[in-house]
């Protein structure tokens, strides 16, 4: 069963390939400007070039859904539904904060995985120790009351670690500066669980999750 990740949420441009759920190789890259446009479709073919594997023996593509960048968004998704059509194949989208929550291993506390929204503002959810989501994804303006309420010991992860460290100073906080941008390799396993529910989307409707426009147009 061969699944092919699409992270293109933020500043990361990330593909992976996945049998059964474990990742198979990954290629990514995360540079100041934007490179989703030119890289993405690179990394793929040199995925399957790489692998062996053929792009009809693909079983389905997933995708990053959002929140992040809105053009990056629009790149992985459209790439995504392009492929999907193309091979008449699934299509999966997977939450970019689940992703990034993913990289985090740690026994027991709380993990608030941010990816920056500019200022003070954040796109934020709350998981626990086995990545199931237990605050719903926002946008939220982050002051000295943030997560004020929460007295478990919170990681915060993401691409916009030292603004937030100026206002959340509380001792059960702590900053994992190594874990920035999301990544293909963490859909692997996403994925491929939606798949054996057949958890699709549909190709022609599916759109990014935004967030913010959701928001402003409510």
């Amino acid at each position: 069963m061969y699944i092919l990740n699409i992270e293109t949420a933020t500043k990361n441009c990330s593909v992976s390939l996945a049998k059964n759920g474990l990742t198979v190789l990954c290629k990514e890259i995360a540079e100041q400007g934007y490179s989703h446009a030119e890289k993405l479709h690179v990394f793929i073919e040199e995925i399957l070039k790489e692998t062996g594997i053929g792009i009809n023996d693909l079983n389905g593509i997933a995708v990053s859904k959002g929140p992040g960048s809105y053009t990056g968004l629009r790149i992985g998704v459209s790439t995504a539904k392009g492929l999907c059509y193309a091979l008449g194949i699934p299509l999966i989208s997977v939450d970019t904060l689940q992703v990034l929550a993913k990289k985090v291993v740690v026994k027991d506390g709380l993990i608030v995985p941010m990816l920056d929204a500019r200022r003070m503002e954040v796109y934020s959810a709350v998981f626990n120790n086995m990545h199931d989501k237990i605050m719903k994804v926002q946008a939220e303006i982050l002051t000295e009351n943030s997560y004020a309420e929460i007295t478990d010991t919170i990681y915060f992860i993401g691409d916009c670690q030292e603004k937030c460290k100026t206002v959340l100073t509380a001792t059960n906080f702590h900053f994992l500066p190594e874990i920035v941008f999301p990544s293909a390799n963490e859909m692997s396993a996403l994925s491929f669980e939606k798949f054996l529910k057949n958890d699709f989307e549909d190709v022609a409707y599916f759109e990014p999750f935004y967030l913010k426009d959701f928001l402003i147009t409510k």
